[in-house]
């Protein structure tokens, strides 16, 4: 008879055996075959159980776990009930563990190698750093192993011995070094994805095509070059196959077409070339198609209207031409088209849409004529229609009135003529509509004020009439409305008061009469007001000196009459237009300074109180005021001008003396520092530690630092490089100067201690006692990004080349970005710059002291946020840092990266600094002068790219500036090799 042990919460098993036995023998010969089983199966479990138990807890000593997760992972517990762990049903061996996307951090234990049993290792979609073990080569019997979506580095180990393996998912790391093409060994391997690393450049490895099992093939953006070997066209089980982002040349190949299982091809952003050959029609289960931003030339094939399966297609960014096939009208499951830039013309294929479930198309940038489609939202399902910049003619159809479900509505920069149809202004999900550019008439319709959702209100450049409507008032989320170079006539709403979000508002060039509403005072978020070109009357409202935010305001061309308000000069005005009025009185002296006389030209009543010798010379349209009242009131007038000045001196002053205090507090730091800590010994203190992330800290250790590890000191404190005892690493600790407010400090830091991302400097813990305070970060090698730009190496070669500085400009954009979009609340850094960028062994940029000059902003040390170079101009009259003065700040790191150069260069002309001196160069159509000489003219052209992206985020007006995420998608455009994904549409058009 068999003993079959399975565990010890098995009894209905083993007893189904006892039942079978007693008719077989006495009771006595039973009892001790019943104990004999027992016995057996305790020994059996004993051996397996403790073993890997052991095992499992070592691995979780090498895991972070906020969420605990791993809770129940203790001696308490059979590892059988550990969580994600899965064991086997008769030998209790463990055999899977999956704790993919749980946020886990740390490193991969060596221990894994001890679970002989183990099939499948899943510890995808989590934060985990470190290298891959080589001993994880001892597991055999592993099927599935993903690794994938963490921030593992090194090079990979060989891991061919795993000769079981059906599943290997390494992608999404920053593994280096050689491509690991010992994969090719693994013959039972079904699915492969090496995609999004950092793997030396070199050609696709031939032996890839010895996969023959392979359903699932990722090797997007690791660096691949060359041709696709043939060898790869042989792996006819392949489905997906995704190569990606990489540079890969030479002409679309005709030998996919031998692949008939493909349901899915990526192949966007590399160097193909050619034309796509017609046998891609023999592909009938292709699903997912998507060549964008190649090479790629001439007319699409007619047969590829055939593919009946087609579900996404992206051919955008290349120089394909002709026109359409008919024949994709006829798809009934596509989802998504996207064509832009390109040379594509003639009708559009008339049915597309109309049997399927279209949910983006984006065909601008072509040279498209005739008739509009009419189906695009047939099955009501369409969010994104993008069709700027094309030659589409007569009216937009009506049947559109019924698309709610659109959310960006583009079609600006055609030549549409007619009404628009009046649901089109009404969509209950809009983000955007953009009709500008065209032959429009009529008016806007009333049902705009259902487009609840509506950000951004695009009709400038047409022929649209009647008022504006009150409904627009009912628009709260409306940032930027553009109404200009119309014939609107009537009254401007004061329901437009009720936007607290509108930031730009431009009426310019219309018919618009009445007087200014005092409404628009409410506007609380305005930065650019223009109301220029129109038939307004009345005076400047006083409420205007509400808009604190208000940087550019053009009331030109009207009939505005009285007096400028004083008040006025509060406002932080760059940009001023009032000239061409029927205005009288003094101007504003400040205004004057700003703008100049022009700003107030052909206003017959204006006049200027100031009539110095300098006036004299500088004021040339401007009369002199005749004083009418009292000597006082002139002599008021002077005193008001006398306290502006003695104002600013006093600011001036304080300002100096803030710079000195801070030069004491630094030196006399530097005398006492030692009589201190000598003075009191740390023992004596009640020392509190916070560890946010390995390694075991001593507070000993941190506080006991030694004056010769000084690496750094400024305004926030001081920083050391600290080596751990017992080999427990290197670690940056950052000595801050003393407050008061320590209980604030510890609940700020505590929240900076939960931030987690790879381009963001990890803060490993927090150590306060008394008034002491320390920061422990990670230690990176490379030093700040302000030094490494200058380093060389032999023979004057710069240590940073384009590719890296492109993937240091990439990594802080997302750190940005993280801190912005992905915490809440949202974290301003306030003082990004180069030298709070530092570099890894890999160069991966690590954003350190964001939020830090915030939190210390009780010490006398820190009487400014933001440093001198990098600082928004909006800064100078609003002390409310933004997300926005964070991207200006961005845009001047990226100019360092582009040009060499620091931001206050004394090479610089007068004042300038290093925004004002690219965009003179830029005006004057010579980019390539302020490139850095000592980059490879083969980058130039990414380069100039990268340049208009800091121009954006460097622009006047905060309004004007893109968002971090639009920045980092503008980054990974331009350049594939320093990214690690993209935007399969162009919906943030």
């Amino acid at each position: 008879m068999q003993v079959n042990c399975t565990s010890f919460s098995s009894v209905s098993s083993m007893l189904h055996n006892v039942n079978s036995a007693k008719s077989a023998m006495s009771t006595s010969g039973f009892q001790m075959y019943f104990w004999f089983a027992l016995l057996l199966c305790n020994f059996r479990i004993s051996k397996s159980l403790p073993m890997d138990s052991d095992a499992l807890l070592d691995i979780k000593g090498y895991l972070k776990d906020p969420q605990n997760y791993l809770h129940n992972w203790d001696k308490f517990h059979s590892p059988c009930q550990f969580y994600g762990v899965t064991c086997d049903h008769n030998s209790g061996d463990v055999i899977g563990i999956s704790l993919s996307n749980i946020s886990l951090s740390g490193t991969i234990s060596s221990s894994f190698s001890l679970l002989q049993q183990l099939r499948t290792l899943e510890l995808g979609a989590n934060s985990i750093s470190g290298i891959v073990p080589a001993a994880l080569a001892s597991c055999t019997n592993l099927q599935v192993l993903n690794l994938s979506m963490n921030s593992l580095t090194g090079q990979l180990p060989d891991l061919s011995a795993l000769l079981n393996l059906q599943v290997l998912d390494l992608s999404t790391n920053s593994f280096n070094g050689a491509f690991p093409v010992w994969v090719s060994k693994l013959s039972g391997l079904t699915e492969l994805g090496l995609g999004e690393n950092n793997f030396d450049e070199g050609d696709v490895p031939e032996s890839i095509g010895d996969l023959k099992k392979l359903t699932w093939l990722f090797l997007g953006q690791c660096n691949l070059r060359g041709e696709i070997p043939a060898s790869v066209f042989d792996l006819v089980s392949l489905g997906t196959l995704d190569f990606s982002r990489n540079q890969i040349s030479g002409v679309f190949p005709k030998a996919i077409s031998k692949m008939r299982n493909l349901w899915k091809i990526e192949l966007y952003q590399n160097n193909l070339t050619g034309e796509i050959p017609q046998e891609l029609a023999t592909l009938t289960l292709l699903s997912e198609f998507d060549v964008s931003r190649n090479q790629l030339t001439g007319m699409l094939p007619k047969e590829i209207g055939g593919l009946k399966k087609l579900r996404i297609f992206h051919i955008y960014h290349n120089n394909f031409s002709g026109e359409l096939p008919e024949g994709l009208g006829d798809l009934q499951f596509l989802e998504s088209f996207s064509t832009y830039e390109n040379q594509f013309s003639g009708k559009f294929p008339a049915n597309l849409g109309r049997f399927s479930p279209l949910n983006t198309i984006d065909i601008s940038e072509n040279y498209f004529s005739g008739e509009f489609p009419r189906f695009l939202c047939q099955n009501n399902k369409l969010q994104f229609l993008l069709a700027l910049t094309n030659n589409f003619s007569g009216e937009f159809p009506s049947s559109y009135s019924s698309c709610k479900t659109l959310q960006r509505f583009r079609i600006s920069q055609n030549q549409f003529s007619g009404t628009i149809p009046p649901g089109l202004w009404g969509l209950p999900n809009a983000v955007i509509i953009d009709v500008a550019d065209n032959g429009f008439i009529g008016d806007i319709s009333s049902d705009i004020g259902f487009s609840v959702t509506l950000n951004q209100l695009y009709v400038q450049n047409n022929n649209f009439i009647g008022e504006l409507p009150v409904e627009l008032g009912r628009l709260s989320q409306l940032q930027k409305l553009v109404a200009s170079n119309n014939r609107f006539s009537g009254q401007i709403p004061k329901q437009i008061g009720s936007l607290k979000q509108l930031t730009y508002l431009h009426l310019e060039h219309n018919a618009l009469e009445g007087p200014i509403p005092p409404d628009v005072g409410m506007c609380s978020s305005m930065v650019d007001l223009n109301l220029a070109d129109n038939s307004l009357i009345g005076g400047i409202p006083d409420t205007l000196v509400s808009l604190i935010t208000l940087n550019s305001l053009n009331i030109s061309h009207n009939m505005i009459s009285g007096d400028i308000p004083e008040c006025l000069q509060s406002l932080k005005l760059s940009d001023i237009d009032f000239s061409h009025n029927e205005l009288s009185g003094p101007v504003p002296p400040q205004f004057l300074m700003i703008a100049g006389d022009d700003a107030f030209s052909e206003n017959a009543g204006l006049c200027v109180a100031d009539t110095s010798e300098e006036w004299k010379q500088s004021a040339t349209n401007l009369r002199p005021c005749q004083w009418s009242d009292s000597r006082h009131k002139f002599s008021m007038r002077r005193l008001f001008l006398v306290l502006i000045t003695v104002t600013s001196l006093v600011v001036l002053l304080l300002g100096l003396a803030c710079l000195s205090y801070e030069n004491y507090k630094l030196e006399e730091f530097n005398r006492k520092g030692d009589i201190e800590s000598g003075g009191s010994s740390s023992t004596d203190l009640k020392w509190v530690l916070e560890t946010f992330h390995p390694p075991e800290l001593d507070p000993g250790e941190i506080c006991n630092l030694d004056i010769e590890n000084l690496i750094g000191c400024g305004g926030t404190g001081k920083v050391y490089r600290l080596e751990l005892s017992k080999g427990r690493g290197i670690v940056a600790v950052k000595e801050l100067w003393k407050r008061d407010d320590a209980k604030v400090l510890k609940t700020e830091i505590n929240t900076l201690g939960k931030i987690r991302h790879r381009n963001i400097l990890k803060l490993n813990a927090f150590l306060t006692g008394g008034a002491s305070n320390f920061l422990v970060y990670e230690y990176v090698v490379n030093g700040n990004l302000y030094d490494a730009i200058r380093r060389e190496f032999k023979a004057g070669q710069p240590e940073l080349d384009w590719d890296k500085r492109c993937r240091i400009a990439v990594g802080v954009a997302k750190g940005i970005m993280y801190l912005h979009h992905d915490c809440s609340p949202a974290i301003i850094h306030r003082d990004i710059k180069s030298t709070n960028i530092l570099l890894d062994e890999e160069y991966e940029a690590k954003l350190a002291d964001f939020g830090i000059a915030k939190l210390v902003e009780g010490s006398p040390l820190s009487c400014f946020a933001g440093t001198h170079g990098y600082m928004a101009p909006e800064l100078a009259y609003s002390l409310k840092a933004t997300e926005k003065s964070d991207i200006y700040s961005f845009g001047v790191v990226l100019l360092e990266l582009l040009t060499g150069r620091s931001p206050t260069d004394q090479q610089f002309d007068g004042e300038m600094d290093i925004v004002s001196w690219v965009s003179f160069h830029l005006a004057e159509q010579n980019p390539a002068a302020v490139l850095d000489p000592k980059i490879s003219n083969d980058a130039s052209g990414y380069m100039i790219k990268a340049l208009n992206i800091a121009i954006l985020c460097t622009a006047q007006l905060p309004s004007e500036r893109p968002t971090m995420r639009e920045v980092v998608k503008m980054l990974i455009d331009n350049n594939p090799s320093s990214t690690t994904g993209r935007a399969k549409n162009k919906t943030d058009k």
